[in-house]
């Protein structure tokens, strides 16, 4: 691991459960946070790249959910697929308080409190995966089935028709 790399909870987590994982530091743009740029610096196709979004639903409280950077989430299928008759994003000033995490460097792995994972398919596609490493400007690199074994993830269609 690079020196200059802080360890984080989502790190720390992996490396109790024994999962391999690299690390890439990338140079947080406040103006432009999107999953794309950060794709686009760790060299890696925005498929492989999955952004994590804190939602709430009406019956199950919060839940969250991976999909790649350059997708869309459909919330009526995420409300679907998590048994709720409606489900809402949450509000950015939000995250920190529920998950420990700020925007741009929510990681699905290491929150506050563990909540459901509902993991588009898509990543089964991949080889490797990032998804953020719980601070802004370092992503965790991972296997798929590293990625869903670490979160108890599942695996269900949850993007937005393009």
């Amino acid at each position: 691991m690079h020196e200059k790399t802080p360890t984080t909870n989502a790190m720390r987590q992996l490396t109790r459960q024994k999962i391999t994982f690299q690390t890439k530091v990338y140079q947080p743009d406040e103006d432009d946070l999107s999953g794309l740029n950060v794709a686009g610096q760790i060299g890696l196709g925005a498929e492989q790249v999955f952004k994590t979004l804190v939602a709430k639903g009406d019956r199950t409280g919060y839940l969250t959910c991976g999909l790649p950077v350059d997708k869309a989430v459909d919330l009526k299928k995420l409300a679907q697929v998590s048994g709720n008759k409606r489900v809402e994003l949450i509000p950015t000033k939000d995250l920190l308080p529920v998950t420990g995490y700020v925007r741009g460097g929510c990681s699905p792995i290491g929150m506050k409190k563990k909540f459901a994972y509902y993991l588009d398919e898509t990543v089964v596609l991949q080889t490797e995966v990032a998804i953020s490493a719980g601070i802004k400007g370092c992503q965790v690199l991972l296997a798929p089935d590293d990625l869903i074994q670490a979160t108890e993830a599942i695996l269900c269609d949850i993007l937005m028709d393009q």
